[in-house]
């Protein structure tokens, strides 16, 4: 059986408790504004998706999902978590983070140096890009495609060659913050799951500083999973309706939520 570096088991040993713990404290300590969750609202999703990707772009859903043999590109319908539209990679590849340019779809792959552009209506495969990297998360900032390899780097790229134009690192107070996951751009800010953890970062593009910690833990309860590997993955922001919505791997729920300020 192959273990991936994304398997539970492996990457807590590497990071361990304390290790992950002190990441976490660092930004609280540093008086980096904390925020909470109210759930506005809930909505079906597949407990079999392993969600690396998602995002929604004129009122549609998208999502992208992983593993070897089970990666598929979808449009979803929100209301009943149904797949209205899907496209399946090869089970050479383990498909990761999207991102929308204009008319076109961006797919990253985990470990094939590969990411995938699609036409955006149709789905049909357009081309293809070398990267030179892992790829975890993508989000598009106007300018850029922003790509996490799972380190405290992001990558702005060229969209049309894929190329790095510049390279930012990711830091709270001095410290790195690793395990950047899945993205989203949001009102200037790219905000980043943190594999393995139930936060969200805010992180300002140009000077990669963690800006905000959103903090989720609880939420993961709130649904049912489809298996161990369930951790939270999956920011989603409809700019037209400023609405935020969140998931996890293999979760039975897309959670519409509201950000509240901890005090």
């Amino acid at each position: 059986m192959l273990i991936s570096r994304k398997h539970p088991a492996i990457r807590w040993c590497q990071l361990g408790l304390m290790a992950l713990g002190a990441m976490l404290a660092a930004p609280l300590l540093a008086q980096i504004p904390v925020y909470d969750y109210k759930i506005i609202n809930t909505y079906p999703h597949n407990d079999q998706y392993f969600t690396q990707g998602l995002l929604i772009h004129d009122g549609k859903l998208y999502e992208g999902t992983g593993r070897y043999g089970q990666s598929s590109l979808l449009r979803l319908d929100l209301q009943s978590g149904e797949a209205l539209q899907r496209v399946d990679l090869a089970q050479r590849y383990f498909g990761e983070g999207i991102a929308v340019v204009e008319d076109r779809l961006y797919q990253l792959t985990w470990r094939e140096n590969t990411a995938f552009v699609y036409d955006l209506q149709s789905f049909e495969r357009i081309t293809s890009h070398f990267i030179p990297t892992e790829g975890w998360g993508l989000t598009w900032d106007g300018e850029h495609l922003i790509l996490s390899d799972g380190s405290h780097q992001l990558y702005f790229l060229d969209p049309q060659t894929m190329v790095a134009k510049r390279i930012v690192a990711v830091q709270a107070e001095g410290q790195a913050v690793r395990n950047l996951n899945e993205l989203e751009f949001i009102d200037g800010e790219v905000w980043a799951n943190v594999w393995m953890t139930e936060q969200i970062v805010r992180i300002d593009p140009v000077s990669g500083t963690v800006t905000g910690v959103i903090d989720l833990s609880g939420l993961r309860q709130q649904t049912t999973v489809g298996g161990s590997e369930a951790v939270l993955n999956g920011i989603a922001w409809d700019e037209a309706t400023r609405r935020l919505f969140v998931t996890g791997k293999l979760w039975a729920n897309l959670f519409e939520i509201e950000l509240v300020l901890r005090e």
